[in-house]
């Protein structure tokens, strides 16, 4: 007799012919009964399959944190099963589920597998790969012989809309949990902006747009972009490398607040005024600002005189080299653009840095 899985199992109905069938399984059992559908082409160039393949590094990243000492899955493995999986019902019933088992035939090494998984490949790679005994997770499915049914329900899961980044930034100040490296590279900048925007004695107090504080007039992208450079190499560099782990936070929040203050004191129109009225508030002007904080964060580490002394001494250096609301932008070499020409591109916010670290250094020999 073939060898059998038999798995309690939820069986929900769904439009005028689909029927669901929810499950728990070790993960570990998940490439004994489904395989992928890697995408290709087949004879007269026909589209098979719709599986991208594997991403190594989302592999190891799921992979590790499987490893990690409390992880969780919560986001069910979608599968497509063949016309082979029987369900059996044993409990209960009502207008729309009905509690059994689900029995899956679990093929020979030479066999087609009775399942393909739709959506959670990287994830069934990662529980493949880990090193724990078992991890059991919830699947989803469902039964057809169709591939293009397949391959609709894949469309469908993987093209809704993703969170927006914004909300994303501001989640992560209140989560511990262990993230993938592109986030972890985020949650500092995220918490950093979020204590900027709540701190009543910070000169970005409630000044930055977010999903939670709509009212703000300086985009969180911007303010995420200049504290995300400064850290990679830049005045938040150096105050994390020299200074003790517990203390960290706080020295960081009060570079980029004193800085930013120079700022607001030296251009108080112009900072409370929203992008369009105003490049300083704009991402060209928080960006390109950002380069002249870590100059001078740098210049106080050599001269040791006060930061915000060195601060306020920098930005009025520059000040008269600035056209934040009105007149024109003086690039040298005949070159020129009126205030509001220049744009939140990366080309432009170099250009505007440029600019000013050149007037900064000239107005310091």
């Amino acid at each position: 007799m073939k060898e059998t899985l038999r798995v309690p199992c939820i069986a929900i109905r769904q439009g005028k012919d689909h029927t669901l069938y929810t499950f728990a399984i070790d993960g570990k059992q998940l490439h004994s009964i489904a395989q992928i559908s890697r995408i290709g082409r087949g004879e007269d160039f026909e589209l098979v399959g719709y599986q991208r393949p594997e991403v190594q590094s989302h592999i190891a990243e799921i992979r590790n944190y499987l490893e990690s000492d409390n992880p969780m899955l919560p986001n069910a493995i979608v599968i497509a099963f063949d016309q082979t999986v029987r369900f059996h019902q044993t409990g209960k019933s009502t207008i729309f589920a009905e509690s059994g088992e689900l029995e899956i035939p679990i093929p020979s090494d030479l066999e087609a597998k009775p399942g393909w998984i739709v959506d959670g490949q990287q994830r069934s790679a990662a529980l493949r790969d880990a090193r724990v005994d078992s991890f059991p997770v919830f699947v989803t499915a469902f039964a057809t012989n169709n591939q293009h049914e397949q391959r609709e329900q894949f469309i469908l899961v993987n093209s809704t809309k993703p969170l927006p980044k914004g909300l994303i930034y501001e989640l992560l100040p209140g989560t511990d949990a262990i993230l993938s490296r592109s986030l972890e590279q985020k949650r500092s900048p995220s918490v950093l902006l979020h204590k900027l925007n709540q701190n009543p004695r910070s000169p970005f107090y409630q000044t930055i747009k977010t999903p939670t504080a709509p009212d703000g007039y300086i985009q969180d992208n911007s303010v995420l972009r200049m504290i995300s450079s400064s850290l990679q190499d830049g005045a938040l560099y150096r105050v994390s490398i020299s200074t003790p782990e517990e203390a960290k936070e706080q020295v960081m929040l009060d570079c980029v607040s004193e800085f930013w203050r120079c700022v607001a004191q030296a251009f108080p129109e112009a900072w409370n005024l929203p992008p369009r009225k105003s490049r300083l508030s704009h991402g060209v002007g928080i960006t390109s600002l950002g380069y002249i904080m870590d100059a001078a964060y740098d210049r106080h580490v050599k001269t040791h005189q006060p930061r915000a002394a060195v601060f306020a001494e920098c930005i009025e250096a520059i000040r008269d080299d600035c056209a934040w609301t009105s007149g024109f932008w003086d690039f040298g070499g005949g070159v020129s653009r009126k205030w509001n020409e220049v744009q939140n591109t990366p080309k432009d916010c170099q250009l505007v840095a440029n600019h000013l670290l050149l007037k900064l250094r000239q107005n310091w020999r």
